[in-house]
């Protein structure tokens, strides 16, 4: 479980924001219910964007799909793909942008 450490416990990233849009934390070992229910919103997330890809790479080959399917297609992959980078980030796998070198 990445986080925060204090003490013998983590501050934990949870998926979505609390009502003022700020980010929500949960403070524990990561084995209490919160962070249970957490991890288990994560794979739910996971598993829609692998579906998805799924679903978009049978779109992508058919040759009669329109204009507006893949628009819909693209706003779809767009929210997929912003729940990944959060899970990413919960989990605290997200790299920083600032320390890659595009030239290495």
């Amino acid at each position: 479980m990445n986080g925060k450490r204090h003490e013998n416990h983590t501050f934990r990233l949870l998926p979505g924001t609390g009502l003022d849009g700020k980010p929500s934390y949960v403070l524990g070992d990561g084995t209490g219910p919160v962070s249970r229910m957490a991890a288990s919103i994560e794979g739910i997330r996971l598993d829609m964007a692998c579906d998805l890809l799924d679903h978009a790479t049978d779109l992508l080959a058919d040759k009669r799909v329109t204009g507006v399917e893949l628009h819909f297609l693209a706003s779809r992959l767009s929210e997929s793909l912003r729940e990944v980078l959060q899970v990413a980030e919960y989990r605290g796998a997200r790299p920083d942008v600032n320390s890659l070198d595009p030239d290495s």
